[in-house]
Parts: C-alpha cells; sequence; structure tokens
C-alpha cells in the first residue's frame, strides 16, 4: 500500500502525519509531492525525506490534480501493482481514518473509496456550503448519492492507476471530475465514514473561493448556460406559436424542435468534454430520443398544469426547471461519454509520452519515466530550465 500526500507549502502538519503513519505501520511506503512550493519550504520536504519518504520536487505550481497524476505516474512505474491511498498534508485526515480507507481499498474490486466526513461539529462555513452545493449538483449530474464529494481522502485499486492519469483536470476540479466520470470507466464509488477535521478553521486550505469553485462547477455551469439559451430559445418560438397557431401541442413541438437543434450542437461541442468523441449520428439519435421523451413528459405536464389553470408561462417555467437535472443526467451519463476503460490486465505505467527526469536513490542517479503533461511544470513556463530532482531515501 502506498500513501501519496500532495503538498503545496505545507506546514508542520505534513511532518506530523508522516510520523504518525510511520508509528501505526514502519512497512508503509510514503510518496510526498512537492508541487512547486518554493526554497521557503525545502526544510520542510527535506525532513519527511529523511524520515524516509519519497518526495517528488517540481519547480513551477500545477496544482493539485497535477500533483496527484504525477503521483500516480511515479507509484505506477517504482511500485507496480500497489495500491494507493491518497491524503491531504494539512492534518485533515487523521491516521486511523486513513488506515481505514486502505483496509477498504484491500476489499473492494473496480471501486475507487472515498474518506466521507459528515460534517458535525465546528465546520467552517465555506466548506460546509461548498460541499453542499457540489453534493446536489453531483447528484443531479449522475443521480448517485455522495456524502463528500470534495473529500481529498480517496483510495485506489493498482489497475485504476492509467485511469486516473487521463481523466483532465490540474487543480481541484480533477478530484470532483474523478467522481463525475468514474461509471463511465467501469468504477464504483465506496464510502467509509471518517472524523470532520478543521485545524485552525482551515487556514492552511490553499483552495481559493472564486477560481477553484469556478473550475469545479465548469461543466455543469456550461450546461446551465446552454439549457438557458435553449430555454430562451423554446420560451420565445413557444410564445410567437402559440399566438400563430392557438394549438398548444403545435406550439410546444414546434419551440422544443427549434430549441432542441441548436442545445445540441452547444453541448456537443462545448459543454460536455467527450460530445467530440462521440460520433454524430450516434450521439443525434440518442438526443433525438431524450428529446421525444423529454417532450412527451413536458406536455403532460404542462396541459395537467394548465388545466388547473396555470397561465402558459408559469406553466412552462414549471416544467422545464423540472426536466432540466434529467435531462443533464441523460446526456453526460448516456450521450456524451468517453470510451470505456482498458482491460484491467492493461500494463499499469500511462501510455502517455514521456521525458527523461533524475531520481535520486541512495546518491545512484538512474533514468525514470516521467508523462510529458508533468513536463511543463519540472522546465517551468520557458521550458529551459532544468527540472529539479526526485528525491527519495
Amino acid at each position: 500500500m502506498i500513501i501519496l500526500i500532495p503538498a503545496y507549502e505545507p506546514d508542520h502538519q505534513l511532518i506530523n502525519i508522516v510520523r504518525k503513519l510511520q508509528e501505526a505501520d514502519p512497512w508503509l511506503t510514503i510518496v510526498v509531492v512537492d508541487d512547486g512550493s518554493g526554497p521557503d519550504y525545502q526544510n520542510t520536504f527535506d525532513d519527511v525525506a529523511r524520515l524516509g519518504c519519497h518526495v517528488l520536487s517540481y519547480a513551477v505550481n500545477g496544482g493539485k490534480g497535477h500533483a496527484l497524476k504525477s503521483g500516480y505516474s511515479f507509484i505506477a512505474e517504482r511500485f507496480p501493482g500497489h495500491d494507493v491511498v491518497c491524503a491531504d498534508s494539512d492534518g485533515q485526515h487523521g491516521v486511523a481514518d486513513i488506515l481505514a480507507v486502505a483496509d477498504r481499498v484491500r476489499s473492494v474490486t473496480g471501486a475507487m473509496v472515498l474518506g466521507c466526513r459528515n460534517f458535525s461539529g465546528n465546520v467552517p462555513a465555506r466548506s460546509k456550503f461548498g460541499n453542499t452545493v457540489t453534493r446536489g449538483l453531483f447528484r443531479l449530474a449522475t443521480g448517485q448519492r455522495i456524502s463528500d464529494t470534495q473529500t481529498g481522502l480517496r483510495g485506489y485499486r493498482a489497475d485504476m492507476l492509467p485511469w486516473l492519469v487521463t481523466v483532465r483536470g490540474q487543480r481541484y476540479e480533477y478530484e470532483l471530475n474523478l467522481l463525475l466520470e468514474a461509471k463511465q470507466a467501469g468504477y464504483g464509488i465506496e464510502s467509509v465514514e471518517i472524523a470532520t477535521v478543521y485545524l485552525d478553521h482551515n487556514s492552511g486550505s490553499h483552495f481559493r473561493p472564486v477560481a477553484d469553485s469556478i473550475r469545479i462547477y465548469a461543466p455543469l455551469l456550461k450546461f446551465l448556460g446552454s439549457s438557458l439559451s435553449a430555454f430562451v430559445v423554446d420560451t420565445v418560438m413557444f410564445l410567437i406559436l402559440s399566438a400563430l397557431t392557438d394549438s398548444l401541442l403545435a406550439a410546444v413541438v414546434g419551440a422544443r424542435l427549434i430549441s432542441a437543434s441548436v442545445n445540441f450542437l452547444v453541448n456537443r461541442r462545448l459543454v460536455f468534454e467527450h460530445g467530440r468523441d462521440t460520433s454524430f449520428r450516434a450521439a443525434a439519435t440518442g438526443y433525438v430520443a431524450l428529446v421525444v421523451a423529454l417532450l412527451a413528459v413536458n406536455y403532460a405536464a404542462m396541459l395537467t398544469l394548465t388545466s388547473l389553470a396555470v397561465p402558459d408561462l408559469l406553466a412552462k417555467l414549471v416544467t422545464e426547471v423540472t426536466l432540466l437535472g434529467a435531462s443533464y443526467a441523460v446526456q453526460q451519463r448516456f450521450l456524451f461519454i468517453r470510451k470505456a476503460r482498458t482491460d484491467a490486465s492493461a500494463p499499469a505505467v500511462p501510455s502517455t509520452p514521456a521525458v527523461p527526469a533524475i531520481i535520486a536513490d541512495s546518491g545512484t542517479h538512474i533514468p525514470a519515466l516521467v508523462p510529458a503533461q508533468f513536463q511543463h511544470s519540472m522546465t517551468g513556463k520557458s521550458g529551459n530550465q532544468s527540472p529539479k530532482r526526485f528525491r527519495s531515501n
């Protein structure tokens, strides 16, 4: 079992958690990723290296997603066949909880394991609000109920590593993307209840409320923007056709045909990450089936509401909002999907292009392979700086 800890500008909590893990299980292998923390934090990483951790260092901060993926790649190369548990460096995850997730990982197949907090006690308002919003949006998007979508304590079987490095996202949005894409990739999601710990009101967190929230919610916000545009088109055409035909059926059907065409093209090209990977014919066929089903429900609902003397426009608003979640869930889960994961027997090392880096191991330099997607953060923005070495004791 490998414990992977991504760290950016860590404090003494990183050293504390490493020591406690080693006291609980001296045989644990711990990998720490220094995600461009800078020279002011070099002593902290030197300390954990002296404790026996493998330390990966990069010159430029690339974000939590980047740090995790570089760690997965390193583990797949140096420790093939080992399961991985990821924990945060700020002391929010207790040793007992980390080991509980590790135990669950050993007993599952084809699933990731989340250490889920119950958010009881003294929880910072922004953390509680953020998780509530994300939990609701995630359920809307996938139909799955997960109590803690933002947990950083997660466990993965060794055969999941190739998939983990292919999921999009370089910062905090990466962890939500893993949950959004897990079912499509053939993986389940299991959970273990853990303690809710926020030290000093979560002052050690580097989460940026505005910028990182936009990254996390971007897929859902794009869909809502697309749906709002289609809704405006649909509503305008509905009112026009109602006035011209004096027929509820003609107005509903005509408006939906026009707005659905616009919505399909926007969603396929701009909203869903894998929309262009799906053949146009297959996506269009599925979308037509979805539109027909939603249209039938839409018409039935509006007929019911208008028969109860609800004004047409109000009936339209209520119906569309109600069906919005169903539309997103179907498109995200069935229409615009990425290809299924590779067979479990595939090599554990990602097949992405690689560039040489250096691992210093007991004073001996040996070549290692690092996927090309990590080269940017190792070499700096200009691409002509020497990479910082990977250090391990």
